[in-house]
């Protein structure tokens, strides 16, 4: 059935604009909230990835995720992705139990969301250490502290794309 968009689903309408994010990220610090950024593509959900954003909302109150857009997932992972649309991937990500809001950003990294919300914890997955981060000095800037979580890395999209044995499709004016 599809989503009426004059009725946009529960989960749909935890996907926030950024400023729509920091007010109501505002709202929960000036009630005592300790708040969480968590951050990636999310191109096809799997198990580390619940893993991954669980171990995030553990470090605190309110957990926030960052969301690739769609321009920065095919810079970062090739033609052909992301497989799912950013709007789709959010939708699925805020359906999470763990998860309170989901944005989408465009920049090729997180650090312009960092800086709009000021998270007390910035959650990265075990594919980092806290000095491997590349954000780590915008955490620390304003007082935030970066955090490893989730399980060790034994999953990717990548990898499922390839155990599966497709390739995502092309852009035929591609070349």
């Amino acid at each position: 059935m599809s989503q009426d968009i004059d009725n946009p689903s529960e989960n749909s309408r935890r996907v926030l604009s950024r400023n729509a994010l920091v007010e109501r990220v505002a709202i929960a610090r000036r009630q005592g909230a300790r708040v969480v950024l968590a951050n990636g593509c999310f191109d096809i959900l799997h198990a580390g990835h619940v893993r991954y954003l669980a171990g995030a909302r553990a470090m605190g109150d309110l957990l926030v995720v960052g969301v690739n857009s769609d321009r920065q997932v095919s810079v970062l992972k090739g033609p052909g992705r992301p497989i799912i649309s950013e709007m789709d991937r959010s939708e699925i990500v805020a359906s999470l139990e763990a998860v309170d809001f989901v944005t989408i950003f465009d920049e090729p990294t997180v650090e312009a969301l960092l800086l709009a919300l000021k998270p007390d914890i910035h959650a990265k997955g075990t594919d980092y250490t806290e000095d491997t981060v590349p954000e780590r000095e915008v955490v620390r800037s304003y007082g935030g502290r970066v955090a490893i979580v989730g399980d060790p890395k034994d999953h990717s999209t990548s990898g499922l794309i390839e155990r599966l044995g497709c390739e995502p499709e092309r852009d035929p004016l591609e070349k």
